[in-house]
């Protein structure tokens, strides 16, 4: 299926590894030009030739840049790069894992700042341009907690489920939809990525087991027995980008191999 957006110009944050990266491959499969932003230089450059290496048969421009998107002078950066994009992936790694007793208002901030407030910093940077232009793709990657809260996930659940709300309202704006913008949230459930892989590393230190065997138990928790892959979650993202998912905005979708076991 030709997704229609070649040529289109995207920016992807926390694209040098993991889901990020997967949906910046994907993207660029279809043609379209990245930007990518992640902080560490090494990966983010070696992800960018990846990409260089593997886009469509169409040439398309990869710009890495390395900044920190949750800070003011991170997104300053990205905007000095290019200013008017068509796709939007925001992207940030989530807050750790912990007793909510053992959080003061500093950590609430920074999960707030990184997981809420600067997806609507950088929706609200983009928006009007893309319905200037007609065509307008935003993806939000938040987490399968926010329609399942874990416990030791309190801040992720909390800021998430704050941008959640946002986006709810915001989707729905006839300024944007009637223009061809949509606004969406990707939920990921148990995908193969290195802050997985790290979380199993600590969960089996605490459980006097192996990290394989801590891996092994939470694939079984999955009705389909596996994770999920990083280029299986950026084929969702890149189809929720194309000209095809024009009518679908709002919306949490929510891949997790059947994990969720509710209805709605």
């Amino acid at each position: 299926m030709d997704l229609g957006i070649a040529g289109k110009w995207a920016l992807v944050c926390g694209a040098s590894k993991g889901l990020g990266f997967g949906c910046a491959k994907a993207l660029a499969g279809e043609g379209v030009n990245v930007v990518m932003v992640a902080r560490g230089l090494e990966a983010l450059e070696a992800a960018a030739a990846n990409l260089r290496a593997h886009a469509a048969k169409e040439p398309v421009e990869v710009i890495p840049v390395q900044a920190d998107i949750t800070t003011a002078e991170g997104r300053a950066a990205v905007f000095a790069v290019r200013k008017d994009f068509d796709i939007v992936v925001t992207n940030a790694g989530g807050p750790p894992t912990g007793d909510f007793r053992e959080w003061d208002r500093d950590a609430w901030i920074k999960a707030l700042d990184a997981n809420m407030l600067t997806p609507i910093e950088l929706i609200k940077a983009v928006v009007d341009g893309m319905a200037a232009r007609g065509f307008g793709r935003i993806v939000n990657i938040t987490s399968s907690a926010v329609k399942a809260p874990i416990d030791i996930l309190g801040l992720s659940n909390g800021a998430r489920s704050g941008l959640t709300g946002f986006v709810a309202g915001m989707a729905r704006n006839p300024q944007l939809a009637s223009k061809g913008v949509t606004i969406n949230n990707l939920l990921p459930g148990k995908f193969d990525t290195d802050r997985l892989a790290g979380m199993y590393k600590s969960m089996a230190e605490k459980a006097g087991k192996t990290a394989n065997d801590m891996r092994a138990m939470q694939e079984n928790q999955v009705p389909a027995r596996r994770l999920g892959k990083p280029e299986e979650f950026g084929a969702i993202c890149a189809f929720l980008c194309s000209q095809q998912a024009g009518y679908l905005t709002g919306q949490n979708i929510l891949p997790d191999g059947g994990l969720y076991p509710g209805t709605y």
